[in-house]
């Protein structure tokens, strides 16, 4: 009997496992959506049937430890799966002012022009600073809107250090108040005038965000007002609820976890056919990535009942 018990196990040892394991096509991985060159810190503009990501190209060398940007790009898709590249819109060049870093932007259409708000190095006052770019198409060219930064360091005071004027976000209320938001480690907030170009009022400051590190991401669903943004460092993104988008902001916890190998983690929240997207950048797609050479990322993103959003799930498949 023990002969027999030695023998089956052998045999089991040595029969292979004929249970099927279902097998994923690498072609039907999407993510990352972007796999021509390497981008990062998305932000996305619903337009005409149509959505226009922005982003900045990030040129670092391999094993280069920070960020090489000199220009953002832009893509546009119908489906959200099949991306289509756009000739350079803007690069910091176009700002005489500004000596460079391409960093977090965003881009707003009123009144049919459309309003490119960047973070830009500013030559003269030190730190960084937020300029406006405008054209008549989404895909530009742009040009500089103002001929100086509509932001300098020397404006803010609620912390103390030269790179807090970055990752600027603007929302346009069904009101038509536009608002701009923007920060690190303090998020501040302003309204804008009509002409998106001048601020309209002081500069304020919101203390309800714990752990805030910057890319804030203005979005409106069903009623409430959603302020997501970088949680930390290595960054997470968390995020806070109002009934105003003046606030005061309910704190809701962390929406998205740290990004695979990549220290910072930025955002871009949309409404497109139906369907919510979480767009946002990971180090960890395309050869040779990391926290200097990222790529852009799509996942869906959920409510839940009471308004609150589901945490995202980062996929290598992304939208099928």
């Amino acid at each position: 009997m023990k002969n027999l018990i030695t023998s089956l196990s052998l045999l089991i040892l040595i029969v292979p496992c004929t249970t099927a394991v279902a097998q994923i096509d690498p072609a039907k991985f999407n993510n990352p959506i972007i796999k021509d060159q390497y981008t990062g810190d998305p932000a996305a503009l619903v337009y005409k049937d149509k959505v226009y990501l922005y982003a900045g190209h990030d040129e670092a060398p391999k094993d280069f430890h920070f960020y090489k940007m000199n220009e953002w790009v832009v893509y546009s898709s119908s489906d959200m799966k099949k991306w289509e590249s756009h000739p350079v819109p803007l690069k910091t060049t176009d700002f005489a002012w500004a000596k460079g870093d391409a960093w977090a932007s965003q881009v707003i259409e009123r009144n049919g022009k459309f309003y490119w708000y960047v973070t830009v190095e500013h030559n003269s006052v030190q730190g960084k600073a937020i300029g406006i770019a405008v054209s008549d198409s989404p895909t530009g060219p742009f040009k500089d809107a103002l001929g100086k930064a509509l932001i300098t360091n020397d404006m803010t005071k609620f912390t103390d250090i030269s790179w807090d004027d970055i990752d600027p976000t603007v929302y346009i209320d069904t009101d038509g108040q536009a608002s701009l938001f923007w920060g690190n480690t303090a998020c501040h907030y302003a309204k804008l005038k009509n002409n998106m170009i001048e601020l309209d009022g002081p500069i304020q400051h919101i203390k309800e965000l714990p752990h805030f590190t910057e890319a804030p991401w203005i979005h409106k669903h069903k009623g409430w007002y959603y302020l997501s943004y970088a949680y930390e460092f290595p960054e997470k993104i968390a995020y806070a609820m109002s009934k105003s988008i003046t606030g005061p902001w309910e704190f809701k916890g962390i929406l998205n976890e740290i990004a695979g190998n990549s220290n910072t983690n930025h955002q871009s929240i949309i409404d497109f056919k139906g369907q919510s997207y979480f767009i946002y950048h990971n180090g960890a797609t395309i050869p040779d990535g990391s926290s200097f050479r990222r790529s852009v990322c799509v996942d869906k993103l959920y409510y839940n009942k009471d308004g609150t959003m589901k945490r995202v799930v980062m996929t290598s498949e992304g939208i099928q």
